[in-house]
């Protein structure tokens, strides 16, 4: 079933329209367990399509995917955020569309908004599902261990898109989007597939509120703070997956983060052979596995 686009209001920063989608033709079935999606650097929903198309996965409970600040349909009066003010608006969408509790999945970005959220409401997040990704800061401790560096390679690309004066004619460079495609993705996708994505992102950060959102955006990911002082706050089960070929955060990272979840009731990681930095994308049947194994043990 293709996803279907919605926005809802909520009230954080002074008003926030989130963009989301909801399974089962956008109905929620109070009867199942729901699992919510956060999305990847300038990705939107879409991201989760392969979920989405899984009856496996609609049978066993509602898919609610939400667009991050800064990302897809979502906007709001204000043009400064942090990953914060985007789990607090994700707990706000899932109060608002009457969802109690929640399995949390978070695609790279996604997984450190998703721990978040679970910091934030430990009452409504039940299990945590990061897939490619890293608790840390960008830090030289994390960079001395296989992690990207993302100030020295993206600062250039932030200072082309601060700018004092309204920009009605931009639209994101060929350059950005080839390097999302090629970070997330890897070579395990179609050329159809980073054809796809490049579209949306021309369409999504075009104009001068498109540029804004894209700057902040890289803000977040540039100067975004660590929460390994935290984590040992979590109480919810944690299922952690990583690709062996994941170019951004590497295998070390992962194992000695999932280790610092000492308060879980039950931790597991599990590396993919060939597995890139998207895998819900890149590898969608083992990801399914895992989210399955959890909602059925846990719901």
């Amino acid at each position: 079933m293709a996803i279907i686009h919605q926005t809802i209001q909520v009230p954080h920063l002074g008003g926030i329209t989130a963009g989301y989608a909801l399974s089962n033709g956008g109905k929620y079935d109070s009867s199942k367990p729901t699992v919510v999606f956060i999305n990847s650097m300038n990705t939107t929903v879409d991201l989760y399509q392969k979920q989405f198309e899984s009856s496996a996965l609609t049978e066993a409970a509602n898919l609610l995917a939400i667009e991050p600040l800064g990302h897809g349909a979502t906007s709001c009066p204000s043009d400064q955020f942090t990953y914060w003010d985007t789990a607090t608006m994700a707990l706000q969408v899932i109060e608002k569309l009457g969802i109690d509790k929640v399995f949390a999945v978070g695609t790279s970005q996604g997984g450190w908004m998703v721990v978040r959220m679970a910091l934030l409401a430990p009452e409504k997040v039940v299990g945590l599902l990061p897939l490619g990704t890293s608790m840390d800061c960008e830090s030289a401790d994390s960079r001395s261990k296989g992690c990207w560096d993302p100030k020295t390679l993206l600062m250039p690309k932030y200072e082309q898109w601060c700018s004092p004066v309204p920009t009605p004619d931009f639209v994101v460079d060929d350059e950005w989007c080839g390097m999302v495609g090629s970070l997330g993705f890897g070579s395990g996708v179609s050329a159809e597939t980073i054809q796809f994505w490049h579209d949306v992102l021309k369409r999504v950060y075009r104009g001068d509120e498109g540029r804004r959102k894209l700057r902040m955006a890289l803000a977040c990911l540039i100067e975004r703070d660590g929460l390994l002082l935290r984590l040992r706050d979590i109480k919810c089960p944690v299922y952690w997956l990583q690709g062996t070929e994941d170019v951004v955060y590497g295998k070390t990272v992962p194992q000695e983060h999932i280790a610092m979840f000492t308060s879980s009731k039950e931790t597991k990681l599990e590396f993919l052979e060939g597995g890139g930095h998207y895998l819900n994308a890149t590898n969608p049947a083992e990801v399914e596995k895992f989210i399955l194994e959890m909602v059925n043990k846990y719901k």
